[in-house]
């Protein structure tokens, strides 16, 4: 079996607006050029999977069901856009339960790599909190990506191996 190359992308400031806690549909809105970029991964041949951080379950201030309903939508637009999403990893709980499938733990890429032969040598980790970065190092992710926002230090910048403006930006980075 061929291992799969794999983009990571962390779902909230990455694929859409982060508006704090975002479960309802009316709320979703994409970001421009997310397809783009990821129509750009699957013709390099990356398969996507979205990892994200879902603590709003866990605090109660939306239901399991919410979050699945609002993924149902997200992977339904990228179809519509010729992109499937192979799958989406969520760590519902709080920071204080100490789980280990919140980010920077590696739980979500061992679900993923336990479901699906991953070479992550080849694959990358895009996201917009120096937690996705982490997850990458913890990982063993060898490639990743900082989307820049104002909450990050230039200390944190230098964690990952490049940092730009949008998921678009990153086609110029991820070529092959």
């Amino acid at each position: 079996m061929i291992n799969k190359k794999v983009i990571f992308l962390d779902r909230d400031g990455v694929i859409n607006k982060d508006t704090n806690y975002v479960y309802k549909i009316n709320d979703f809105k994409f970001i421009d050029g997310v397809f783009k970029a990821c129509l750009h991964f699957k013709k390099l041949g990356f398969d996507i999977i979205v990892v994200t951080n879902q603590s709003g379950i866990g605090r109660k201030y939306f239901a399991e069901s919410d979050f699945i309903e609002l993924t149902e939508y997200m992977k339904k637009e990228f179809l519509k856009n010729n992109i499937e999403i192979l799958n989406v990893f969520y760590c519902p709980h709080k920071p204080e339960d100490k789980c280990n499938c919140r980010k920077p733990k590696i739980g979500m890429i061992e679900q993923a790599s336990n479901l699906y032969d991953i070479d992550l040598k080849n694959s990358w980790m895009i996201g917009d909190k120096i937690s996705d970065i982490q997850l990458a190092i913890n990982s063993n992710i060898k490639n990743s990506i900082l989307i820049n926002n104002s909450d990050i230090n230039q200390r944190e910048k230098n964690l990952s191996n490049f940092v730009v403006n949008s998921l678009e930006e990153t086609i110029n980075i991820i070529k092959e």
